[in-house]
């Protein structure tokens, strides 16, 4: 133990090391495993040193916690369906959060109880105490309210995901000064605890927080909850390196800053995907919410579209030189992975180029779409994004779209008064025919109508998607009905 005490800096410093090696593993999918891999044995060499190097900590109840958070974590890891990882995901980042409150609503009561018992009675059991300074303060404050604003706002972020009746996203004209008012109300209590170390500004400040990660979240669209789950990513790990040097623990500031900076460059990539700000995604309203969409429905004449069967499209891509297939949230929803792998196998087999275009924020969460095609195996080399195969659609046979709707929306190209003008999408409308699997006509999770759905190229296959995609193989290899 005398050992890990004299070389924790040293360990510390091979734990950081080790998630900058995680951080580029995890940067392509061919290393991502060998990057998870040094995730796990940074943050086991983290933990065990902070174990050694803690002050009298009450060892009971440290294993306990573990013990119980590794048991929920198992079990959950290996029952949540993908469906469900994004909002897994937001849960996750709630819980750093309040790590990150109660870390520092203990702080500072444990400050607090030392001052009570007096610098003379501490003297003389050996206690060298010195009040909190400002700097430390600060540190507080900041780890404290961005830690309340992040759990609040990912408990809400997970709710929409899951499509929870509590989680109801608030609109009108009141919402942006009301999140201001909360806002400068919650800095100035910060500013007071701040300046005088004031407990009652303290507690107001976190109440305010946890109201305001609320407040903030609820007004934003669905269509943009991928780019929220990305920066509250970030934000959980700013507020994790807050209490690190509230801790004073390195391996806690360094760890945290590489969690917050990494997920605020995903967040700009995202942004940037939607050629949008990240101040007009978090405050510029919903992208197309759904009050708009039905409005917009009201004032529009039905538009006809063209239905075909599985057995059709089966006969088209198999006679196609070159497909594409382009997943949305309908996929995972219908957990049609391995069925599409097993369609893009059998349509190689007769000699049809098979590739996938992923746009940047496909699906409910960043990398949802690559997740789910890594675990059905699909090669790497057939998994293009948005950039490298746009240009590739003009001379592509057959597009096969399933379950995206926002993402391939010509509206974006095509109306300025669209709520996604200006977005880059997958130019899937160029392609000489368009196949779009979907279980209705309904609106996509923006709450956008989509043209390419009635465009003269484009026919709808209706029904769940892993039985369609089956069908469609079963119409390929001669076995339909």
């Amino acid at each position: 133990m005398e050992m890990i005490r004299e070389y924790a800096d040293w360990f510390y410093l091979i734990g950081a090391v080790l998630f900058i090696l995680t951080l580029r593993g995890l940067s392509g999918p061919k290393t991502a495993i060998q990057g998870n891999r040094y995730g796990m044995i940074a943050m086991a060499i983290a933990v065990l040193t902070t174990f050694f190097v803690a002050d009298n900590p009450v060892v009971w109840m440290i294993v306990g916690a573990m013990v119980a958070g590794a048991v929920v974590g198992i079990a959950r890891a290996r029952t949540v369906p993908m469906t469900q990882m994004p909002e897994t995901v937001a849960l996750m980042h709630s819980l750093v959060g309040l790590a990150a409150v109660l870390i520092a609503i203990a702080a500072i009561i444990h400050n607090n109880k030392l001052i009570e018992l007096g610098p003379d009675l501490l003297a003389a059991n050996g206690v060298n105490f010195h009040e909190m300074s400002r700097v430390h303060l600060f540190e507080l404050f900041v780890g404290c309210f961005v830690g309340a604003i992040t759990f609040t706002a990912s408990v809400f972020a997970y709710g929409k995901l899951a499509a929870k009746k509590w989680a109801k996203t608030i609109s009108g004209t009141w919402v942006k000064p009301v999140q201001a008012i909360i806002f400068i109300a919650m800095l100035v209590f910060g500013f007071m605890f701040f300046s005088t170390g004031n407990m009652t500004a303290f507690w107001a400040m976190t109440a305010l927080a946890l109201i305001f990660g609320w407040v903030w979240i609820a007004p934003v669209g669905g269509g943009d909850m991928p780019v929220v789950v990305s920066l509250l990513n970030s934000f959980s790990g700013w507020a994790a390196a807050g209490i690190g040097f509230t801790l004073e623990n390195n391996m806690l500031i360094v760890a945290g800053s590489l969690v917050g900076s990494s997920g605020a460059i995903l967040s700009y990539i995202m942004c940037k995907a939607m050629n949008r700000s990240i101040i007009n995604v978090l405050f510029g309203g919903a992208m197309g919410g759904t009050a708009v969409a039905a409005a917009d429905a009201g004032d529009k004449a039905p538009r006809n579209h063209r239905s075909g069967s599985a057995d059709d499209a089966g006969f088209l891509m198999s006679n196609a030189d070159s497909v594409v297939i382009v997943p949305g949230y309908g996929m995972a929803q219908g957990r049609a992975q391995n069925a599409v792998k097993e369609l893009a196998n059998i349509l190689k087999e007769q000699g049809v180029t098979v590739r996938f275009a992923i746009h940047p924020v496909a699906g409910r969460m960043p990398g949802h779409m690559n997740v789910l095609l890594a675990e059905a195996d699909v090669p790497y080399e057939d998994i293009l994004e948005m950039d490298e195969i746009n240009s590739d659609f003009p001379a592509t046979d057959v597009v096969l779209v399933i379950g995206a709707n926002d993402v391939v929306n010509p509206a974006a190209k095509d109306d300025p008064t669209s709520p996604i003008y200006g977005m880059p999408i997958l130019e899937a409308h160029k392609a000489r025919t368009i196949m779009v699997i979907k279980r209705s006509m309904a609106t996509g999770y923006a709450g956008l109508d989509n043209d390419l759905f009635y465009n003269d190229k484009t026919m709808m296959i209706f029904g769940d998607a892993k039985k369609v995609v089956e069908d469609m193989t079963k119409a390929i290899n001669g076995t339909g009905h």
